[in-house]
């Protein structure tokens, strides 16, 4: 059994794979290609989003990748300032005209809040979150969707969904890496059944810059990416790393180690990384 067939079941049945490619930042005209080299290689999972604007070229490579469309686990995100029933219906339906596919396994909402929120106002969006779901809902009930899940959702937000709808989500997508470990959010969500996924694995590049992390993948004879990807893995949380390079897809996959329970500590108490231009990004505490 390789990194590429486990997976963990979620809330509604369905199997997702542990470990995916994620295609942020990948232009639309390079994803085919990067889809269908990940797909050759292994990878049974792609993360994509409509604000990542390359969710055609994920349909293109998805499409062609030479396998069946249900061996396959394709998850999209509706864009963060979507937050009414109407719009976020039709950009399920655009979605999928984009990507010219009859269905998505997974859909989620990108951010509780609008981006230009994030880290400035205190406003969640409860009511409007609850209607982008029922939204998503409805889509499962059509065919269009198989699951439905969230993005770095506080458990207040998470709340709101379970309290006030019929359908729990079956994933929270949080950022998780060496330096920023978020312990309450992944117990809560986990304690809830719902199935953590790690985002940003690799401190958005930060990670290969900094000195114990280095120290300790040079202990493991691993590069700084496997002993990152490792570490979220450790902590049973679906992991994402992105990349368009076939050689990276490859060792990214290659993290059949295991990290000592004294050294995840240490890795654990890691500080927050300057994640340099990244910063601007909500994402990683900026502000648009």
């Amino acid at each position: 059994m390789t990194v590429f067939d486990e997976t963990f079941t979620m809330n509604n049945g369905v199997k997702i794979p542990k470990l995916a490619l994620g295609v942020w930042e990948i232009p639309d005209d390079q994803t085919a290609d990067a889809v269908k080299s990940a797909v050759k290689i292994g990878y049974r999972h792609i993360d994509t989003a409509q604000a990542y604007g390359n969710e055609r070229g994920v349909g293109e490579g998805v499409r062609n990748a030479g396998i069946p469309r249900d061996q396959l686990f394709v998850n999209s995100k509706v864009a963060a300032e979507i937050k009414n029933y109407d719009e976020a219906k039709q950009s399920i339906d655009e979605t999928l005209n984009k990507m010219g596919l009859d269905y998505l396994d997974m859909m989620i909402i990108h951010n509780p809040q609008p981006w230009k929120e994030v880290n400035q106002g205190n406003d969640r969006h409860f009511e409007g979150n609850l209607e982008t779901w029922r939204a998503m809902e409805d889509a499962v009930k059509a065919g269009k969707l198989k699951t439905i899940g969230v993005s770095s959702f506080q458990k207040e937000d998470l709340d709101n969904l379970i309290k006030n709808s019929d359908t729990k989500p079956a994933v929270n997508q949080v950022q998780i890496h060496i330096g920023d470990t978020p312990t309450d959010i992944i117990k809560y969500s986990q304690d809830n059944g719902i199935v953590v996924e790690a985002f940003s694995p690799i401190a958005h590049g930060a990670a290969m810059n900094n000195d114990l992390i280095k120290k300790m993948a040079a202990k493991y004879n691993v590069s700084v990416p496997q002993l990152c990807i490792r570490y979220d893995w450790q902590l049973n949380v679906v992991v994402l790393p992105k990349t368009a390079n076939r050689d990276h897809m490859k060792s990214n996959a290659d993290i059949d180690f295991e990290i000592s329970d004294e050294d995840m500590k240490t890795l654990a108490k890691l500080d927050q990384m300057e994640y340099g231009d990244a910063s601007v990004f909500p994402v990683f505490g900026g502000k648009l």
